[in-house]
């Protein structure tokens, strides 16, 4: 799974960078933004496989972001994973029913996200298969 590319969506610094360097020291090539439209920005030059992607977003939520990303073909294939820290009951299936493939509360686990990235990368988005 090294040099598989990995998009980070997250508003909040901190996490950003935290998400940033547990997946380069795994050997993933990684680019982060900070809401939706620098998200889309570095989408016009940069296709992941996988995008760790904040629910809270300032503007357009994450949820919005991933329906938009899913609806369109070029991304559908891009697995997509929810990052919150306001897990809440229901919350799990409100990002599913987004288009989310999976699903995990913050903060980050820094012992099981590189685990977790390479397992999200190898069973693939949930689109399209039946769960």
């Amino acid at each position: 799974m090294a040099g598989e590319p990995i998009l980070v969506v997250d508003d909040n610094p901190a996490n950003l960078k935290l998400a940033r360097v547990l997946l380069l020291a795994e050997g993933f090539e990684v680019r982060t933004a900070q809401d939706a439209e620098q998200a889309l920005a570095t989408l016009q030059t940069f296709t992941p496989r996988l995008i760790l992607m904040d629910v809270q977003l300032p503007g357009m939520d994450g949820l919005e972001l991933t329906r938009q990303l899913k609806a369109d073909p070029q991304w559908r294939g891009v697995v997509i994973v929810a990052l919150t820290a306001y897990a809440m009951k229901g919350d799990e299936e409100k990002a599913l029913a987004a288009g989310c493939d999976a699903y995990v509360a913050k903060p980050i686990d820094v012992g099981k996200l590189p685990g977790q990235v390479a397992e999200w990368l190898a069973r693939g988005p949930l689109a399209g298969r039946s769960q």
